[in-house]
């Protein structure tokens, strides 16, 4: 099994049992069945149900543990080439990130530290510490982990939740952005995070939201149900449920994201245009067309912008991202 699949396959007796990861009804309605649209990993097709008690969605059956590794690309995460596409790319991507880093920024108190899970190739961390701000990343890619060392100087492991190297309290701070809804148990992973903040500690954290227009609007062809890789579905109010039962409160939400949900929308529009998309699937295409279709997917990100903004506005953005205190008793 590769790094990649290990953030995902906790040993068995470590979960919690149970069918919803929110409220543990095992009896489901399914909603669709759906493919890989986005990499092409896969020719199955998954189910994705809804639990009627509560409402969560998820993957059922989940894929098996040993089938994971195998829906993420060695190349999942950004990394930018010296293409003109690729720094025109990058450009964008520094530009878009400065929503997130205004958004963390709000949690972090003094100089941190922050962990950063789900780092990549740690340009958010570096984009904390250019405002002073130090911190760590942990990811289970380990090219991932070695480029944010080697091109930023950042600390970085290669390592899983729950099972992160770190001591209890160890961190002021901790973001997670788009991991919680690739993981089985999420409250096992919350849980774990609760462990490596202090009382008042702060947990910054973003997923998809199940509950946008968007999926009224697009259904099935929604890319945040993102199949197979993203194994629940949250709504907002199944993530603030969920952080509650495990120790935290939910000070701010944020139902915008300048760097996911535009983009998100173009996405489930045109997922053949997406930029890391074409590269995992390796389409054959010179420098011109590549920099010709990066630029047709950004005018696509930049037609989607007012929809985008108008859900937001009715808080039903296509993500939620929650600032989240640590409270004392978990």
């Amino acid at each position: 099994m590769s790094d990649a699949a290990q953030i995902l396959a906790p040993p068995p007796a470590e979960i919690h049992e149970g069918g919803c990861p929110r409220c543990r009804e095992e009896e489901i309605t399914e909603l669709f069945r759906g493919a890989d649209r986005l990499y092409e990993t896969t020719r199955r097709t998954f189910a994705v149900v809804e639990c009627v008690n509560c409402g969560m969605m998820r993957l059922d059956p989940p894929p098996l543990p040993e089938e994971l590794a195998d829906f993420y690309p060695e190349t999942y995460w950004w990394q930018a080439d010296e293409s003109a596409a690729g720094r025109l790319a990058e450009l964008y991507r520094q530009f878009v990130l400065a929503d997130h880093v205004r958004f963390a920024m709000g949690a972090v108190e003094g100089e941190g530290p922050v962990l950063d899970i789900g780092c990549g190739g740690g340009s958010f961390l570096n984009a904390l510490g250019q405002k002073g701000v130090g911190g760590a990343g942990a990811d289970t890619s380990r090219q991932a982990a070695q480029v944010c060392w080697s091109q930023y100087g950042i600390p970085a492991v290669n390592a899983s939740l729950p099972f992160l190297p770190f001591r209890p309290g160890a961190f002021q701070t901790v973001t997670m952005f788009h991991v919680l809804e690739h993981l089985p148990d999420p409250m096992m992973t919350l849980e774990a995070i609760w462990d490596l903040l202090p009382p008042g500690g702060r947990l910054v954290l973003q997923v998809p939201n199940a509950a946008c227009w968007q999926v009224l609007l697009l259904g099935e062809r929604w890319s945040g149900f993102d199949v197979p890789r993203h194994l629940i579905n949250f709504r907002e109010e199944d993530l603030v449920d969920l952080l509650s039962a495990c120790g935290f409160e939910v000070e701010r939400r944020k139902h915008f994201s300048l760097r996911d949900n535009p983009a998100g929308l173009a996405t489930s529009l045109a997922p053949s245009l997406e930029p890391v998309s074409r590269k995992v699937r390796k389409v054959p295409e010179s420098r011109m067309t590549e920099l010709a279709k990066n630029l047709l997917y950004l005018g696509l990100v930049a037609a989607a912008t007012p929809f985008t903004l108008l859900e937001a506005a009715g808080h039903a953005g296509s993500t939620i991202m929650v600032d989240a205190v640590r409270k004392s008793d978990g």
